[in-house]
């Protein structure tokens, strides 16, 4: 009996490698000495794909050389780069990895809030460049006394705020609805910005949040503000951000993603009020492995017959859906 031909787009973790190699017969889309071409020869026998952000696009057009594709399994929580309108009309249900990235991301927004506001890159570039025995490093700014806007308050904005009542600060949220939380909820996202002196956006990407930070929302932050961004580099106008860091509209910005990654403006680099990561928010051994898994186990409990774990609100499971069902 011949195994189920799944299509990995890019590199996972050896942990959702090894379990899909183990049931399914994998096909790496990066090992293809020619990808287009094996799409086009194979791609009617493929019924699974393993994949995440880093691939790029899945939209109607790899859809169209898939016909028979049931589930696309996302490695991370955001999805932004599937169209999941053209999926939900071809039947194909799509799948990310929830919860097991929330405490790791939140993490990384704690540290490179506290990174950006006490300027520790900044003074670990003192001492290495031998500044320290000519004088001390200027005072920093600090989190006291701060009110924090969370941008987004879903399961990451809520394990983001969780921290920061640690430190005894006033929090708030935007977001589509007010919920049963601690937090004041401003309807309004200019609202939030002009009470708030850190605004943490952890919001997922998309057309609708499409450079949602823009120039009038940065100044309305204001000259003491701080912007962190651990969601999507798309939900930022980023020049409209290297303008205001230049201009001392807002004081300073922690960035784990970018507007076009890998690329890093050389405006923004240029700065010394930034703090700049490579994407790093859910990077860690742990969470690459749980993801991993999870983007495994969605793909064997759907070929099992038990439906997805987790399917996203847009292509949600309502039963087994035949291929000539499918449109589009």
């Amino acid at each position: 009996m011949s195994r189920i031909e799944i299509l990995m787009t890019v590199p996972i973790s050896q942990t959702a490698g090894n379990a899909l190699d183990e049931r399914f017969l994998v096909h790496r889309l990066w090992e293809q000495a020619d990808p287009a071409a094996f799409l086009a020869a194979a791609g009617g026998r493929i019924r699974g794909a393993a994949t995440s952000t880093g691939f790029g696009r899945v939209g109607h057009e790899l859809l169209a050389l898939l016909p028979h594709l049931e589930i696309v399994a996302s490695f991370g929580v955001g999805y932004d780069n599937i169209d999941t309108a053209a999926c939900a009309r071809r039947g194909v249900v799509v799948t990310n990895t929830p919860d097991v990235l929330d405490e790791e991301v939140a993490d990384l927004a704690l540290g490179l809030t506290l990174a950006t506001l006490r300027r520790i890159p900044q003074a670990d570039r003192f001492v290495r460049a031998g500044l320290w025995e000519k004088g001390s490093f200027p005072l920093s700014p600090t989190l006291r006394g701060r009110h924090v806007g969370i941008v987004g308050l879903g399961r990451i904005g809520k394990t983001v705020a969780r921290r920061f009542e640690g430190f005894g600060v006033p929090i708030g949220y935007h977001g589509r609805h007010r919920q049963e939380v601690p937090y004041a909820y401003h309807s309004d996202l200019r609202g939030l910005a002009e009470v708030s002196d850190l605004l943490v956006v952890c919001t997922p990407g998309g057309s609708e949040t499409r450079r949602m930070i823009d120039a009038a929302l940065l100044e309305a932050l204001g000259p003491q503000g701080v912007l962190i961004n651990v969601s999507r580099g798309s939900v930022v106008d980023q020049a409209a951000l290297i303008a205001a860091l230049r201009a001392g509209t807002i004081l300073a910005a922690g960035l784990d993603v970018l507007e076009d990654e890998p690329h890093v403006p050389a405006a923004l680099l240029a700065l010394d009020n930034v703090v700049v990561l490579p994407h790093v928010g859910s990077r860690s051994l742990h969470t690459r492995n749980a993801a991993g898994r999870l983007v495994a186990d969605n793909l064997l409990s759907w070929f099992a017959g038990s439906g997805p774990l987790t399917p996203v609100a847009e292509t949600p499971f309502r039963g087994p859906v035949r291929a000539s069902d499918r449109t589009g």
